[in-house]
């Protein structure tokens, strides 16, 4: 019987001791869940403050970038955008971090309605309202696990992903053709204004000349028209 009982009294003690593990395991489950939780929380808060912009000269820097923006507000941060896969020619772009979400949403409002230009570049900023998929370090969203695995030639879903990987690379190449396009025009637009600044400049210079050496007096009293000195 003393043998007995001790048999029993130990399998006791071994579901008592894996009850005990599983509530350890089920408490940290839950604390890793909550801190997962309030990060990204945080993480979501600092989407809001941060603006996305577009169309930016690669000659603009850090600095300059923030002291245009100054005029909006406090900037937390900025993390320039690299483009890999894109021609090394076309504007770059950012994620500024304002110092709360109205400032930002102030910023997209403005140059929604006005023109804003940095560092000369030929087109106006564009500002847009960051989203979630435009950070490289976001966390993981909570309660969300994603699982990767080969497919095999005869699975059913090899088919498909066989067609996503396509459209992915024909959406990447139309997507690099009308880049190519877009830039091509906007060097043409920006030869065509270059050269209208030159003709009106040249206007200009023979207005100033005439006034200078005095040709613009003689055809006033020609012309017989009397044009205020101011």
């Amino acid at each position: 019987m003393g043998k007995v009982r001790r048999i029993a009294g130990e399998d006791g003690d071994e579901r008592d001791g894996d009850r005990g593990a599983m509530i350890l395991e089920l408490a940290l489950y839950f604390m890793e869940s909550s801190s997962e939780a309030a990060e990204y929380a945080a993480f979501e808060e600092k989407v809001r403050r941060t603006v996305f912009l577009d169309n930016l000269s690669h000659q603009v820097t850090e600095a300059v970038l923030k002291s245009a923006l100054s005029q909006f507000g406090t900037v937390t941060s900025i993390q320039f955008i690299p483009s890999y896969m894109e021609p090394k020619d076309i504007p770059r772009a950012a994620l500024v971090e304002m110092e709360n979400s109205k400032k930002a949403e102030h910023i997209v409002l403005e140059m929604a309605n006005f023109p804003f230009m940095i560092s000369g570049q030929p087109r106006p900023v564009r500002a847009f309202a960051a989203e979630v998929e435009m950070f490289d370090d976001r966390p993981k969203r909570p309660g969300r696990r994603i699982q990767c695995r080969w497919l095999d030639r005869k699975d059913p879903e090899f088919k498909v992903a066989q067609n996503v990987k396509h459209l992915a690379r024909k959406q990447a190449a139309e997507a690099l053709f009308l880049l190519k396009q877009q830039l091509a025009q906007e060097k043409e637009l920006a030869n065509k204004q270059a050269e209208t600044l030159k003709a009106h400049n040249k206007k200009f210079e023979l207005i100033e000349g005439a006034v200078n050496d005095g040709s613009f007096r003689r055809l006033e009293k020609r012309y017989n028209i009397n044009v205020p000195d101011d």
